[in-house]
């Protein structure tokens, strides 16, 4: 294989993996149905194509700030993506799985300054490689508000 083609494969593989971990995680069962939302919740269905493009988003940054990068620059995209990852899985499991959204929103934070640090990384390396990681920050911010929201409209939790 060309060494041209393994940073993108690489970056496919990571992505599809972490999103098939994420999308196996989540349960929208009756717990989930109950919750009440802000009215301006994009609907459930929009969640998978945003996770989708932000994923194929990140791949292409990923290939682009690995192929600007030098060795140092590439151990620390390295780093900011094996920063973020498990972040990324962990908000998932909090909110759908403990089913604390109280406790995925104290985690969101530290996920969203995981992305900055992507963002900043990437922006060492490569201009076009962060701003593509924008849409990411921005879906994040969003589902940051949700979070807060949804905690406010429902709270408390963990109380039997």
């Amino acid at each position: 294989m060309s060494e041209t083609w393994t940073p993108a494969l690489v970056a496919l593989g990571f992505a599809m993996t972490l999103g098939a971990i994420g999308g196996g995680l989540t349960r929208i069962g009756p717990w989930y149905r109950n919750l009440r939302n802000p009215a301006w919740k994009p609907p459930d269905w929009a969640f998978g194509p945003v996770w989708a493009t932000i994923y194929t988003f990140c791949i292409v940054s990923a290939v682009v700030a690995w192929n600007a990068g030098d060795a140092a620059g590439r151990i620390a995209l390295i780093a900011a993506y094996a920063l973020n990852a498990p972040l990324n899985v962990a908000w998932t499991v909090l909110f759908f799985r403990a089913e604390r959204p109280d406790w995925a929103f104290v985690e969101l934070v530290f996920l969203w300054l995981s992305i900055v640090v992507l963002v900043a990384v990437s922006l060492s390396l490569s201009g076009f490689a962060a701003a593509l990681l924008m849409p990411y920050l921005a879906w994040v911010t969003v589902a940051g508000f949700l979070n807060r929201a949804i905690v406010r409209l429902n709270g408390p939790f963990g109380v039997a």
